[in-house]
């Protein structure tokens, strides 16, 4: 005779034929029942769990109150973390699939009054003023077409902290004299510690979106350039930043440029009384 089945078995079974219909993840979300949604990972390993195990002993073991954006979210994996610490999360993607799939963990987590998802570029940013507590940066950088654009528009929401992670060549060696050289004295740039970036005008590791791979000494350089300091290396790569005290001076040196991108040009800057110069 043929066992009823259980309501446990048919929810697994639920949960798997929704997976499967939503795939492919990049996220592997660990869901009440135990169920995975890449438990085979291409990139080995639990992942991001194995990336969020060094980053949380960094963070306040309590979020509430604090708002988090979550750019670049996927399928939520970070987002769905930081809202269980309390925080109320915005995540925000431009693949619509990785929307789908944040939107349906967060129900399945119990999660949707925490965290919301919008479809959203970094840069639309430029067009908003809203302030975050917590900024949430990994795995995008690279992917930016205009990445320090997209740095500075993130670095300018954060109140407290920025969570930042980008791909980067070998080593971490810095070259220390950098504050100024003479025009014709252009042998130190190419020094190894020189912050500086690769472009990719093809493909890297097969994606055409990987545009850009820094080195170390140019991460930590551009993280100050736009205004932020760093407070902890959680990992390799990932910089846990906060607002540097000179933020505000920094800016000030592309401040109009940064207006332009936001639509305030020269005209309506000196109509508001802001320097455009």
């Amino acid at each position: 005779m043929t066992q009823p089945r259980s309501g446990h078995a048919d929810e697994r079974e639920r949960r798997a034929r929704e997976i499967e219909a939503l795939g492919p993840w990049f996220h592997n979300l660990h869901l009440p029942d135990g169920t995975q949604t890449v438990p085979n990972h291409f990139l080995g390993g639990d992942f991001p769990t194995f990336k969020w195990r060094s980053i949380e002993p960094h963070l306040p073991a309590r979020l509430d109150g604090w708002r988090v954006l979550d750019v670049g979210c996927n399928a939520g994996f970070y987002s769905f973390e930081l809202a269980r610490r309390g925080a109320h999360v915005v995540g925000v993607d431009v693949e619509p699939l990785y929307l789908r799939q944040a939107r349906w963990a967060a129900r399945e987590l119990g999660l949707e009054d925490r965290v919301e998802f919008r479809r959203m570029e970094v840069y639309e940013l430029a067009g908003s003023e809203e302030q975050f507590d917590l900024v949430w940066f990994m795995g995008v950088f690279y992917h930016l077409r205009y990445p320090l654009l997209g740095l500075d528009l993130v670095a300018g929401r954060a109140r407290r902290l920025v969570m930042f992670q980008t791909l980067t060549m070998p080593g971490t060696s810095v070259y220390d004299d950098t504050l100024d050289h003479e025009i014709e004295d252009r042998v130190p740039l190419l020094e190894s510690g020189w912050p500086k970036m690769a472009f990719v005008e093809h493909r890297f590791a097969g994606d055409p979106t990987n545009w850009w791979v820094p080195n170390h000494a140019g991460v930590e350089a551009m993280l100050r350039s736009a205004g932020l300091r760093v407070v902890a290396r959680p990992g390799h790569e990932m910089y846990l930043c906060e607002p540097a005290p000179d933020a505000a001076a920094r800016r000030a040196l592309y401040g109009s440029q940064l207006r332009a991108v936001a639509g305030v040009g020269a005209a309506a800057a000196e109509r508001e009384g802001v320097d455009a110069g």
